[in-house]
Formats: C-alpha cells, sequence, structure tokens
C-alpha cells in the first residue's frame, strides 16, 4: 500500500469499533475504501475504489466487514439489481455464509444484517440496523454513510439530518474524516430548509477540508433553494479548482452549475456544462447519480423550450439497459425521462409493465410499494404530458404534490416535477387548471422569492390570462 496512515487492527481496535480479521493490510484497505467513498473520489494512488477492494479481497478473502463494505457500496450505487444480477446476488449471500460462520462482533453481525435488508429493498429497515449500530458505535462512518445514501432515496429528510446530529458529539477533530460530518449534516439541514444553518455548517467544513465536494454541494444546494443565482455562479467558479478533483461528485457539482445558468435563462451556457462535463463524464463512469442528472438537465431544458437535438437519443444508449433494473423509484422516472425525450414507445410502455408488474408483487421491497401509491401515477402523468395531454397529466400530478418527497432525491432534483405540474397547467385547455397554474406560481415565488425562471413562467401565464 502506498499510504501509511490508514487504520491496521490495532488502531481499528483502539476506537472501538474492532474487525474480525488477522491482517493489517485487509484493515487499512477497508480504510483506503471507506475514505474514498467519504471523500468521493476515487485516488489513483490506491488504484481507485475498485483497485484497492480487490487488493483488500487478496489481503483476506474471508474478510467478513471487506465484504459488506464492497458489497454494500455496489447496493448503494443502485447501478444494478439482485433480481437481475446474479454476481451481486450471490456476492450478498457469500456475505451472509461468512458472517454466520465466523466468530465475529455484534456490530460486524449488523452491518452484515443491514447490507442484506438493503440488498432486498428493504430501504427503511436496513436504516433501523444501521441506527442500532450508531447508537453503542456513533462513530462507525460506514454505518452513518449508508444510512445516510438509504435516507436519500428514500426521501427521508429529517431522519437523514438527525442520524448526524444524534452522533455529532461523539466525533474528535483528531479522529480520521471527522472534517466531513460537516457536509454530512449540512445537507440534512438544507433538505428541512434550516438554509442559515446549513450554509455555515458547510463553510465550516471547507474550512477545515477545502476540498471536500459535499460541502461545496451543501452550498450550491442552499444558494439553489434561494434562488441566489449570481451568489451560486461566483461559488462554484471560485472552488471549481478544489472540487472537481472528487471525480465520483464533480459532474453533480457541473450540474448545479448548470441549474444556475437555466435559471437565468441562459441555455447555451448550460447546455455547454452538459456537453463538456455531465455527458462526457456520465459516459466514463456510467454512475447513477451522472446518468439522472443528464435525463434531469434535458428535460428542464426542453421544459424551457431549448431544442436539444439529438442528445436524448445518445443518453438513451446508457439509460436503456437499465429498463427492468427497478431498482429505485427515482432511477425509473429519469430513464423515462431518456425514452420519452429519444421518443422510444417500447422502452417507454415495457419501463411501466415491469414496474406496475413489480407494484402486484407481494414482499418488503421499499420501492415497488410505493410504485404503487407514487411512482406508476407520476411515470403515467410523464407519459400523459409526451402526448400532449396537459389535462390528463395534471389530473395525474397535482394529488401527489406533498407525496412526491418519498420518491426520493433531494428538493433540488424534485424541483423538475413541480415544473412539469406547473407547464401542464399552463398548458391545459381547462381554465381551472391555468388558473391553478398561476396559483402554483405565486406559490413557488412566495418560497423562493426573486427567481428569474418563476418571473418568465409568470409572465407566460398572465399572457394566457388575457
Amino acid at each position: 500500500m502506498t499510504q501509511t496512515s490508514f487504520r491496521d487492527c490495532q488502531a481499528w481496535k483502539a476506537e472501538g469499533l474492532t474487525l474480525s480479521t488477522s491482517s493489517n493490510e485487509a484493515c487499512k484497505l477497508y480504510d483506503a475504501i471507506l475514505t474514498q467513498y467519504v471523500k468521493w473520489r476515487n485516488d489513483e494512488t490506491l488504484g481507485g475504489i475498485e483497485g484497492s477492494i480487490s487488493s483488500m479481497q487478496t489481503a483476506d478473502p474471508d474478510f467478513v466487514m471487506g465484504h459488506v463494505i464492497s458489497t454494500g457500496l455496489e447496493l448503494v450505487a443502485t447501478t444494478s439489481s439482485t433480481r437481475l444480477n446474479e454476481r451481486l446476488a450471490s456476492a450478498v449471500r457469500r456475505t451472509v455464509e461468512l458472517a454466520s460462520s465466523q466468530d465475529i462482533s455484534p456490530r460486524e453481525k449488523l452491518h452484515v444484517r443491514a447490507m442484506e435488508l438493503f440488498s432486498h429493498g428493504n430501504y427503511p429497515k436496513a436504516c433501523e440496523v444501521w441506527e442500532d449500530i450508531l447508537v453503542d458505535h456513533p462513530t462507525d462512518m460506514l454505518a452513518l454513510k449508508f444510512s445516510h445514501d438509504a435516507y436519500f432515496y428514500m426521501g427521508a429528510q429529517t431522519p437523514m439530518r438527525d442520524s448526524v446530529a444524534r452522533v455529532l458529539p461523539h466525533w474528535k477533530p483528531h479522529m480520521p474524516l471527522s472534517s466531513y460530518l460537516k457536509g454530512l449534516y449540512s445537507f440534512g439541514l438544507l433538505e428541512t430548509h434550516f438554509y442559515d444553518q446549513a450554509l455555515k455548517v458547510a463553510m465550516e467544513g471547507l474550512t477545515l477540508t477545502p476540498d471536500d465536494a459535499w460541502s461545496v454541494h451543501s452550498v450550491a444546494h442552499v444558494h439553489e433553494m434561494r434562488a441566489e443565482v449570481d451568489k451560486g455562479l461566483v461559488f462554484m467558479e471560485s472552488r471549481e479548482k478544489d472540487w472537481q478533483v472528487s471525480d465520483v461528485l464533480a459532474s453533480h457539482n457541473y450540474w448545479h452549475w448548470a441549474l444556475y445558468f437555466i435559471e437565468k435563462g441562459q441555455y447555451e451556457a448550460a447546455l455547454q456544462i452538459y456537453d463538456t462535463q455531465v455527458f462526457k463524464r456520465l459516459k466514463a463512469s456510467g454512475s447513477m447519480l451522472d446518468t439522472v442528472d443528464a435525463c434531469s438537465m434535458l428535460c428542464r431544458l426542453e421544459l424551457e423550450g431549448v431544442c436539444v437535438k439529438d442528445r436524448w437519443r445518445e443518453l438513451l444508449q446508457i439509460t436503456q439497459p437499465h429498463t427492468d433494473d427497478h431498482v429505485t423509484l427515482f432511477n425509473d422516472l429519469h430513464f423515462l425521462m431518456a425514452s420519452l425525450g429519444a421518443k422510444e414507445t417500447k422502452t417507454t410502455q415495457h419501463l411501466l409493465q415491469g414496474l406496475q408488474e413489480l407494484a402486484k408483487e407481494p414482499g418488503d421491497n421499499q420501492q415497488h410499494q410505493l410504485a404503487e401509491s407514487v411512482g406508476i401515477a407520476m411515470c403515467k402523468a410523464m407519459m400523459e404530458y409526451g402526448q400532449g395531454n396537459y389535462q390528463q397529466a395534471v389530473e395525474l400530478l397535482y394529488p401527489l404534490r406533498y407525496r412526491m418527497v418519498d420518491i426520493g432525491g433531494s428538493d433540488a432534483q424534485r424541483d423538475l416535477f413541480s415544473q412539469l405540474l406547473i407547464h401542464a397547467a399552463m398548458k391545459s385547455e381547462s381554465k381551472h387548471h391555468q388558473k391553478l397554474g398561476r396559483c402554483l406560481l405565486v406559490e413557488r415565488d412566495a418560497m423562493r422569492p426573486n427567481s428569474p425562471l418563476t418571473q418568465r413562467l409568470m409572465h407566460k401565464a398572465l399572457a394566457l390570462h388575457d
């Protein structure tokens, strides 16, 4: 290993987080993987996350927590489903078998249990188990990060904030990765609308660790939610050198930058970021975060009346192989944007049918249960909108406004569905819907004053009135 600062067996034990392996090398590589996960960055000197995982598996092939972190990371990436990917499903089973055949700690057993629950789509139960770990082991960063991701996928904003708040006092500045808790906490604060506090905590994080891309991301969100477009643009540009090294999050931060341009009506600048950063990085990474960002961005530009040309077709090449995954509803809704944008009716129909079948199946997959109550109607609304049936789109989407949070993602990401509803209401032939569109714009203006995007839509809505 290239870096000696990573924790060996003794160091983990001293922190009360004993790892059941006699290999110091495996312990250090576990730390290296955890560190890259927290920093949203593949460290090339370590061979990145992938390289670190294969070195760790060589150092101790039966290291239970090694399997928990490697399989867990693949699961939280949501790029493939254990229903369809036998290799991933068997990796989960292998971890469970190893855990039952070894004498491991109660904490490690809980980690295995949480990962197994998550693999079945039972996100709420998985979070309960991670929280159980954190009660006794508040400095277990893996439990904290995995639960943070799962809460995010469920749109569980308050639990995501409080999960970090509960452990904060136990973390001391000398502890490895402690500064990164600022970004995690800040994100929970802003998703529960404590914008001033979120900004303060994120800036504290950046004072400690200027290249903490997640803290940068929190600040980007605060400016987005307050429609502080110019502040946002200045901030992202001034910090670009710091955050672009975090390859796992860089595309997402560029996406935030582009949203400010869309908000200002500077569509060419937004498209340039799409072409040179977002799509280019997506082609290299294939990551789900990069995929949904690309879909969302093209959809937003189209709502603004921008012609995105062949970009949907190119994007469909990436989303189409995931049509049957159905790992999260949030992903599904974004894949649908691509098939609708590319006018690929077969793929659109196939995705909806697959979701409808899974929604009927018994089981504890939280995302599939949610499809029944929220997801399928949202898919249908998008399809109606795509066909120009705006009245139907409004009738499907409007009753779900306050439940859309359940599809996961952030307020900023879900704002696309609010915009879609407003556009549908304004385009509907029903006078009542047109009025509703104006009401929704008044509400939007109250929440985020001085938004240029809201102002543009207001002008359009008032023109309808005349």
